[in-house]
């Protein structure tokens, strides 16, 4: 059964940073493509990044370009996201998820397996 578990989440300042994991289990995941979405109150989920499990090629929203970092460690079978000078705009429950996918418009379409979420909160 694939499990995808994420955690880091938590409250803190604009400006601030905070790095988020993805335990991934259940599977090999040597072929896929791993992304992080995030959904604000209110609004669709959307995507922030991605990273391909075999290559480490990286993808990222515009929004968070230079902000942002996303990496896998093979050992741990883990995905990090690096988020730097966090803004109000960032906050969000932010989903880990891993999709059989190596097209270049990542979406939330295209990934088969979702974490349950976690709640990252930005006060300005």
């Amino acid at each position: 059964q694939v499990q995808l578990v994420e955690s880091g989440g938590g409250l803190v300042q604009a400006g601030d940073s905070l790095r988020l994991s993805c335990a991934a289990s259940g599977r090999t995941f040597s072929s896929y493509t791993m992304g992080w979405f995030r959904q604000a109150p209110g609004k669709e989920r959307d995507f922030v990044a991605a990273i391909r499990w075999s290559d480490t090629s990286t993808y990222y929203a515009d929004s968070v370009k230079g902000r942002f970092t996303i990496s896998r460690d093979f050992a741990k079978n883990t995905v990090s996201l690096q988020m730097n000078s966090l803004k109000p705009e960032d906050t969000a429950v932010y989903y880990c998820a891993a999709g059989a996918y190596y097209g270049l418009k990542i979406s939330e379409r295209n990934m088969d397996y979702w974490g349950k979420g976690t709640l990252v909160t930005v006060s300005s």
